[in-house]
């Protein structure tokens, strides 16, 4: 049995209902989930339906393309934690990764940080599927020196989503100190655990329910 402290419970299709949301806290009460992640606008209504438990607000910031300007993500950020966010889950610039332009792609992942603060977990999505394997140990890097708490496989909105193998990259490049978020794809029991063996720390996934079998 996986621990249920593993999973950020997810919803963020574009046509969640406040119902769809609702029903996903309610879930992740009962489960004791480590966190309910939402779209910036339903923040302060999971922040409420979350209050007097430890079940932490995720919200994703620049999702899920990351080319909001990093001004636009640190307003975004700033705004989700005035509503209730515990915790940020961030979209790299994979356009400006893949152009090389490393101090831009830093900056921006510690403008984020620096808002979080210490109190603010920030999680940083590389969108593995998009990246060669030089290029996820480079962001992986990246993200380790500007601060950030977490890397993240990815957003489970483009081509592919999380595999084991890199995870396994992502715990080797960023050691023991940061914590791997495997998200996008995970659907059973099996995946979870190949995920966890590899070294993912945390699992995003919207099929909760079915992978602890409930």
């Amino acid at each position: 049995m996986i621990s249920t402290k593993y999973f950020d419970h997810t919803i963020l299709n574009a046509d969640a209902s406040e119902a769809d949301v609702k029903k996903v806290c309610d879930e992740a009460r009962k489960y004791d989930f480590a966190s309910v992640c939402v779209n910036s606008y339903y923040t302060a209504f999971v922040a409420k339906e979350l209050k007097g438990t430890d079940v932490k607000v995720c919200t994703v910031v620049g999702f899920p393309l990351g080319q909001s300007t990093t001004e636009v993500k640190a307003f975004e950020t700033q705004k989700a934690i005035e509503a209730g966010a515990t915790e940020i889950d961030m979209v790299i610039n994979v356009g400006a990764l893949k152009d090389k332009k490393y101090e831009f792609v830093k900056k921006d992942i510690k403008t984020l940080k620096d808002v979080c603060g210490k109190d603010i977990i920030l999680k940083v999505i590389i969108e593995t599927c998009l990246l060669t394997d030089e290029e996820k140990v480079i962001a992986c890097k990246l993200s380790k020196e500007a601060g950030a708490d977490f890397v993240k496989t990815s957003t489970g909105f483009s081509k592919a989503g999380a595999k084991a193998s890199d995870v396994k990259i992502m715990r080797e490049t960023v050691g023991t100190e940061m914590g791997v978020k495997a998200s996008g794809g995970i659907h059973s029991e099996e995946e979870a655990l190949s995920m966890i063996e590899a070294g993912a720390s945390r699992l995003g996934t919207s099929a909760t329910l079915a992978i602890i079998g409930k």
